[in-house]
């Protein structure tokens, strides 16, 4: 996906998109459960979120958690 176009993805993909940046900007990563915590969906929604925003380059797996994949726009958390 060339770009990283956040704003392609669903709802419930940018919910877990933000949750991870939050996260992720605060503690280097994010935890699969803390992002659970943090976004309010339930956890199997959660997993399939991470593993379509780590297919698509928006988000990378780091160590037990994720961390923000290449992207061309400023987070600010």
């Amino acid at each position: 996906m060339s770009g990283h176009d956040v704003q392609a993805l669903s709802d419930v993909d940018i919910h877990v998109y933000e949750a991870v940046a939050s996260l992720a900007i605060a503690h280097e990563t994010a935890g699969r459960e803390a992002v659970v915590q943090s976004s309010g969906l339930d956890e199997s929604d959660v997993r399939r979120s991470l593993a379509t925003l780590v297919a698509h380059g928006h988000i990378v797996p780091r160590g037990d958690g994720f961390a923000l994949g290449s992207h061309d726009f400023e987070v600010d958390y």
